[in-house]
């Protein structure tokens, strides 16, 4: 089982930063590829990164390419999205999640575990 709490979102002007964090609890955390998603009020949860477990490869949507970046501390159980450059198509809840075997890193459908979101709202 692992639990996933994040933290870090709110409100910020466009062009500004946010870094958001998710502490996952279990032991077996580097197990896991780590993502990020959004959903945007009438909106599918839309992919947005993710980090593997064993080569820490990432990968990153088109729309927040050279804007965001992902990252993890195993000794800690983090994972950090980092947002910059932010624009108002980019509030939405965002969510971190977490899967143990998966080929469609993608894919929400795909994932074990999600935590409860966390709120980013950017004005123009």
């Amino acid at each position: 089982q692992v639990q996933l709490v994040e933290s870090g979102g709110g409100l910020v002007q466009a062009g500004g930063s946010l870094r958001l964090s998710c502490a996952a609890s279990g032991r077996t955390f580097s197990r896991y590829a780590m993502g990020w998603f959004r959903q945007a009020p009438g909106k599918e949860r839309e992919f947005v990164a993710v980090i593997g477990w064993s080569t820490g490869g990432t990968d990153y949507a088109d729309s927040v390419k050279g804007r965001f970046t992902i990252a993890r501390d195993n000794a800690k159980n983090t994972v950090y999205l980092q947002m910059n450059n932010l624009k108002p198509e980019d509030t939405a809840v965002y969510y971190c999640a977490a899967v143990k075997v998966g080929l469609r890193l993608r894919v929400f459908q795909d994932y074990d575990y999600w935590g409860q979101g966390t709120q980013v709202t950017v004005s123009s």
